[in-house]
């Protein structure tokens, strides 16, 4: 069942992903120029995003921190001088590994600054104009560490949980407006975020496979766009345990 207007035609399309530096960010940017779209990156790497402007001909790039509101503000300004924006995707992310026995504060403030703030600005900048126009789409990318707790998440997870929460009544806010809603929950992805990992990561994804589950599920008009499916159908079962099964099962898994 299709809860958004399936995007299958990305010709002529205005998009703007936010976190486009490298990552999943930066090959679903790649994904989308090369399907014929009018790509717009930001992220606070200017070096990188001008290196995506050099090898995709016609996209444009514009700095920010997502952190920093009146940056977000400038940035869409800018990006939107040309009209409303058919799919903004925000990407920007913050991950370090932490337990209890190590909790660092600044970091978890970190987290909830860039992963959670940063989407905050980011709706706060593209909102007015999407509902003025009745159309576009808003993709959020969370994680399935967002689905439940888990062992070394921390300061990571929760963000990604209040992304998914985000994204669910968001939808119920904007949807009747023409407006469509996703929240895209990868596994593992190799990325420089998840190249710090000490542990074995299933399923790990290359960012141009994870791109190409994105397209899918964009076309496919779905909310949640999670993958790959091996790997996130356990997680999907996870969520549904009560607690006394769901800790013994992730204290045996994990060893925590």
């Amino acid at each position: 069942m299709s809860l958004n207007p399936k995007l299958t035609d990305w010709r002529g399309r205005r998009v703007w992903v936010v976190g486009a530096s490298s990552g999943i960010g930066r090959a679903a940017a790649s994904a989308l120029h090369a399907r014929g779209a009018t790509v717009w990156v930001s992220a606070r790497n200017a070096a990188a995003l001008q290196a995506f402007t050099v090898e995709h001909p016609g996209s444009q790039a514009v700095a920010l921190d997502v952190t920093d509101a009146q940056s977000v503000a400038d940035a869409a300004a800018q990006v939107s001088q040309g009209g409303a924006f058919d799919l903004v995707c925000v990407c920007a992310g913050h991950y370090k590994a932490m337990r209890a026995d190590a909790l660092d504060l600044n970091e978890v403030l970190r987290h909830q600054a860039v992963n959670v703030g940063g989407t905050w600005h980011v709706l706060a900048a593209v909102l007015p104009g999407m509902l003025t126009k009745g159309a576009g789409h808003i993709s959020l990318v969370g994680s399935v560490a967002g689905f439940r707790g888990l062992p070394k998440s921390l300061a990571y997870g929760p963000t990604k949980a209040a992304l998914l929460h985000l994204g669910e009544v968001l939808f119920l806010d904007v949807r009747p407006r023409g407006i469509g809603v996703s929240v895209v929950t990868p596994g593992f992805v190799e990325t420089p975020l998840t190249a710090q990992n000490d542990f074995a990561m299933p399923s790990l994804l290359t960012p141009q496979q994870a791109a190409d589950a994105m397209l899918k599920g964009w076309a496919a008009g779905d909310f949640l766009i999670d993958f790959p499916k091996r790997f996130t159908r356990l997680f999907q079962f996870l969520r549904l345990l009560p607690y006394g099964l769901y800790f013994p099962i992730i204290r045996r898994q994990t060893g925590a």
